[in-house]
């Protein structure tokens, strides 16, 4: 949540972890409480009240959170005054289990209860309040967020999921499926523009799958490439079986759609892909990927891959390591399989044992360093546009900013973060570029 000055209002202080869709909450959330007369602590020893938003795809960032939330109670325990609340998919998923693991919280709200926020922190009362009810109609529409000043800005347009894959705890945690109207994501977008942003990032579970009405999201990314000042459209994560023939289109033919996507896998093995219930086989996605690179000749595709799913052989990791090969990806986010309660592969437990799980993780990142870096040194000597994001990490008097292909390129200039800037790409490694200006 941007900093504002505190006029005496009382304070939050808000931290986050998880994917771009807990960022975007967490900017939905910064804007329900400013507008509540709440304003921003830039540290939790400073708060009135300490929020924690969370992620539940994978156990470990549970454990993460509990270790913070201990860390915190300290604070609690100096000035019983504070509040402290746990937000997001953690608190849908564990919620039978947190009072009893932090009795110090005194809110535990899911990801549909964020509008009711300002009056749960208003009450008093010694028991925590908890609200983990999903809501079908919930989209949060009409609402501003609190956006961090830059050139790019995280814009929901559905919530929820109706795939229900077998590893999956979202359409639990989140609720089915919802699309935002079309005309709350075009005013969105709009006043986005006009406070500058040049890219807008279009988030769902699965937001390919988006429709209001008669609004695809094929529609809905040329509607949104009408908007003056909005210079860039990038959307994840998609599913391979929501990828239409009008969304493939759209990026073929309306400029402002970049040519990057990311586009999960899970797995190289059919037996894997039908336990899991993704619905394709492999030669589905491959061909998929086929008719992306055919429609979009400059696409970098990126992926996640789970590895030691419940059931799986050496010869089914050995075929992931063959699609990855096959496919190319620019990027992988990999992930050693964890299992989840309330999810449908719970019951089955584990198969593949931790060690085993780490040497094929370690494997495929090997792999998809060597590919990354291949595809990148393949950039030498191309001119692409980036926008730009600020000074580089590394470097002195190097800015850094994302390619069309949402690769980081990092180049000697004088700009403003939002400037739009050719560069001829002159090094690269797994990770990034070097540029100099066009």
């Amino acid at each position: 949540m941007p900093k504002v000055e505190n006029r005496g209002q009382p304070l939050v202080y808000l931290e986050t972890y998880g994917c771009q869709m807990n960022i975007a909450d967490s900017e939905l959330i910064g804007g329900i409480l400013r507008r509540a007369g709440y304003g921003d602590a830039a540290r939790p020893e400073d708060a009135d009240v300490i929020l924690i938003n969370t992620c539940a795809i994978r156990e470990h960032a549970e454990e993460r959170v509990l270790g913070r939330l201990t860390d915190l109670a300290r604070l609690k325990r100096r000035r019983p005054g504070l509040r402290l609340g746990l937000l997001g998919c953690m608190a849908q998923h564990n919620r039978a289990h947190l009072t009893q693991r932090a009795p110090y919280l005194d809110l535990v709200a899911g990801p549909d209860s964020y509008r009711r926020l300002p009056e749960f922190l208003g009450r008093g009362g010694f028991d925590p309040i908890v609200d983990v009810r999903l809501d079908r109609n919930e989209t949060y529409a009409g609402l501003a967020s609190a956006h961090e000043p830059g050139p790019r800005a995280y814009v929901t347009v559905m919530r929820g999921c109706d795939r229900f894959c077998t590893f999956c705890v979202v359409p639990y945690v989140r609720g089915r499926e919802r699309s935002v109207a079309p005309e709350a994501v075009l005013e969105q977008c709009r006043e986005l523009a006009g406070r500058g942003v040049k890219e807008v990032v279009l988030l769902g579970q699965t937001v390919n799958a988006y429709r209001a009405g008669e609004v695809d999201f094929g529609r809905l990314l040329r509607m949104i490439a009408q908007i003056d000042g909005i210079e860039r459209i990038r959307f994840t994560s998609p599913h391979p079986c929501d990828m239409s023939d009008a969304v493939i289109e759209a990026m073929a033919t309306e400029p402002k759609v970049q040519p990057y996507l990311h586009l999960p896998v899970q797995s190289g093995s059919d037996r894997m892909l039908a336990a899991m219930e993704r619905g394709y086989s492999v030669a589905e996605y491959l061909d998929l990927v086929n008719r992306l690179r055919r429609a979009v000749p400059q696409l970098a595709l990126s992926t996640d891959i789970i590895v030691g799913f419940h059931g799986e052989e050496p010869d089914d990791f050995a075929a992931t390591l063959g699609l990855m090969r096959e496919v190319g990806f620019d990027a992988a986010f990999t992930f050693k399989y964890s299992v989840r309660e309330h999810t449908r592969a719970f019951k089955l437990g584990d198969t593949v044992s931790e060690e085993e799980k780490a040497r094929r993780l370690s494997a495929l990142i090997e792999l998809q360093e060597s590919i990354a870096a291949a595809r990148n040194q393949a950039e030498i000597g191309r001119i692409r546009e980036v926008l730009v994001e600020g000074p580089a990490r590394r470097g002195a008097g190097m800015l850094s900013g994302k390619t069309p292909q949402f690769k980081t390129a990092a180049f000697p200039a004088r700009a403003n973060p939002g400037d739009l800037i050719a560069v001829r790409i002159v090094a690269a490694t797994s990770h990034s570029l070097t540029a100099v200006p066009a």
